[in-house]
């Protein structure tokens, strides 16, 4: 069952679904907008003999500069970064959220793979964001970029998400994959 703007509200004011902060204008009608933080992490130039290993600790953490307190986000024609939401978001263990990048984002060409907020989840959302356009996009800290649709599990997981990014406060790099 996809959460109603009436069951988002309700599941707030009981305290069973944070979201911090919470804007006036960030609940919708089946969902809630997110907006960006002000931090972007930026692919590093590689070396032209560069093989990205990820299993490689060493690799992963050298593949990404990220930029805190930025006025500004600025996003190169074709290039792939990763951005946060400002929101804080704990979501109850029979909860699970969907977010997709908000339509008008992809209409001037921004790209998103699908990001599931498991059940049981805490902290700021990580977001890979492509530039498909052939020109520079600029994005702000605050503006409304993604939206997340709340579904309700038929029963509470037994396994709450207890993962990698569980507790991430900002751009939290990829894991290496084992």
């Amino acid at each position: 069952m996809i959460l109603s703007d009436f069951d988002i509200k309700n599941m707030i004011k009981g305290k069973r679904l944070v979201i911090r902060p919470l804007a006036k204008d960030t609940i919708r009608q089946n969902g809630v907008d997110l907006r960006l933080a002000n931090e972007i992490a930026h692919h590093n130039e590689p070396d032209v003999d560069f093989v990205m290993d990820p299993m490689s600790g060493d690799h992963v953490a050298k593949a990404y500069s990220i930029q805190k307190k930025a006025d500004n986000l600025l996003m190169m024609p074709r290039e792939q970064v990763l951005l946060s939401t400002s929101e804080y978001i704990s979501v109850p263990r029979d909860v699970a959220g969907f977010v997709e990048l908000r339509s008008t984002w992809a209409r001037h060409g921004l790209s998103m793979p699908p990001t599931i907020i498991d059940a049981g989840f805490k902290g700021t959302v990580t977001l890979e964001v492509v530039n498909n356009a052939p020109y520079k996009i600029l994005l702000r800290p605050g503006q409304r970029f993604a939206h997340v649709v709340f579904i309700k599990t038929n029963s509470e997981v037994s396994n709450k998400y207890n993962g990698f990014y569980n507790n991430q406060k900002g751009i939290k790099v990829p894991k290496t994959i084992k």
